[in-house]
Parts: structure tokens; sequence; C-alpha cells
């Protein structure tokens, strides 16, 4: 089995973790892989020797290795999209931030984690995409998210106005500081701080939630991902903030922007234990009453 490994940071308190991920998987036999600036501040800060080869861009891995290992927390694995990309590799994700709702498994449980993955012993959480599309290259090929895209104000000045279609039918226009367009894996993420439901993640739809809206009467939207979501956005100010994810560009109001459902999915391991309701539970403490 060929497996790599990407990290973002790698600090002392975490070594031992990550000196455990590598002795399990070289006992298990894997070939393996690591992201190159990962690597090196593994081999800076480790008493341990090793000898990987080692990547620095997608195509060195997309395709040709059957897992790859997420190192750090839910912002690194919306790291790993960029890497996997179309070919749909599996992206495991070990927890070492602090929520972990998409790396959900937990730092302590590396050596089962290795163990399950050679006994077949998990199942793939197939995670919808959304694609931006532009009449101006903002992104460069990774133009797809797995949480969502969001539109927001770039100053702190005034809102803006979002006018908003779906299938070239117009919806409406929200006076707000920006709008979310999200998928079910981002419903529990921006889009619920704002307001918006939670979205089991086998459902086929887009969350649409404004972000502090001037109208009382606007809130969140819940639509199918089968529509094309256009807008057009307008303000006080020549520009705005366009973000997929972690990644943000500068727009103005010349860019044309639709959103719909990628043709490619993320797949991220789970262990035979773990589902959404679980996780609801356990990291946002969905349901908890203080009464029990």
């Amino acid at each position: 089995m060929k497996v790599a490994v990407y990290g973002r940071k790698l600090s002392s308190v975490l070594i031992p973790y990550v000196e455990e991920l590598f002795s399990e998987m070289d006992n298990a036999g894997f070939e393996v892989v690591v992201y190159e600036p990962f690597y090196s501040a593994l081999k800076q800060h480790s008493s341990s020797s090793y000898n990987y080869n080692s990547f620095t861009s997608a195509h060195e891995i997309k395709g040709k290795v059957d897992f790859l290992f997420s190192v750090g927390g839910d912002g690194t694995i919306l790291d790993t999209l960029s890497l996997v990309q179309e070919s749909g590799t599996p992206v495991m994700g070990i927890n070492t931030g602090r929520l972990g709702f998409l790396s959900s498994i937990s730092k302590y449980q590396i050596s089962k984690a290795i163990d399950s993955l050679q006994k077949g012993h998990y199942t793939l959480d197939v995670r919808t995409l959304l694609r931006l599309e532009t009449n101006r290259t903002l992104f460069g090929e990774v133009n797809y998210a797995l949480n969502e895209l969001t539109i927001h104000k770039k100053d702190s000045s005034s809102m803006i106005i979002i006018h908003t279609y779906l299938n070239g039918e117009y919806l409406n226009s929200y006076w707000a500081d920006g709008l979310i367009i999200s998928t079910p894996t981002g419903s529990t993420g921006y889009s619920l701080s704002c307001g918006g439901p939670i979205i089991m993640p086998r459902s086929e739809n887009f969350v649409i939630t404004p972000i502090a809206p001037h109208n009382l009467n606007v809130r969140p939207i819940v639509v199918s991902d089968k529509n094309i979501v256009s807008l057009e956005v307008e303000g006080r100010s020549q520009y705005f903030l366009a973000s997929l994810d972690s990644r943000s560009v500068t727009i103005d109001s010349s860019i044309q922007l639709a959103v719909r459902r990628e043709e490619f999915p993320l797949n991220l391991v789970r262990l035979d234990n773990e589902n959404f309701m679980g996780t609801l539970r356990n990291k946002l403490m969905w349901g908890l009453d203080s009464r029990n």
C-alpha cells in the first residue's frame, strides 16, 4: 500500500504522535511519501532518522497513492483538496488541531487507524464539492471548495448588495455584509455561525446564508445543488472579497460568479465506529441538555 502524508506545521508537542504514525506505517509495510516542508520540519525536530521520498505538488501524487494522511486540523483537510483533486484518493485526517470535525481521528487512535486500514475496517464518507465559474480566472485550476463560497465586503464601512439568481431566475437581492453558499459539509462551519441550518452530509443541497443582513425578513434558504446559483455584486466600495474555503481573492463588480455542484467529490476515511450524528454531539455539543 502506498500512502502520502501531508501536514502544515509541526510543533515539538506533536513530535511523539507523528513519530508513532510513521513507525506504525513502517511496521505495516506501507510505502510512504511525505510533503517536503513537513518532512523537513520532522527531520529537524525528531531524534529518529527517516528515509522517505518527498513531494511538493499535486501532480507527483495525484492518482499514484492509495491514501493521503492529513496531519493537522480541519484547515489541513481543506488543503488536501488541492492535492487529491479529481483523483478520488481517500483522505484520512489525523486530528492534531482543536475541533477536528473533519479530521475525526484522534492522535491517540493512530495505531487503531493503521490497523483498520490494513483490515479494511473503514468506510468512505463521500462529500460533495461546489465549483465556482467566473468570467475571469480567480483561483486557477482549484476553483472548487469543500465548505463554501463566501462573498464579503472588503472594508468595514458599508454593506454590499448581492443579486442572486437560480438557473437565471431572480431569487433575491441581499443587502448584507456578505453571502455564503455552502455545501452540506460547509453547513456546520461559517454558515452555521451565521444562523444557517445543519444539513446531513449526503443531502444534495446548497445553503444560501446571508451575513448580517440588513433586512430582518431575510433568512437562510436551502436549495437543490442541481441549481446553478449566479451572483452579481455591487456596493459603495469598488472591491469585494471572494473566498473558496480558506483561499481569498479581491474582486470587483465586473466579475460574474456562478456556483454549481462539482462533478467529483472528496472521499474522507471514517473508522467503522464513526458517524455524523455522533460527531455532531461530541464535537459541536449538538442537543446537549445541561439538565441531564
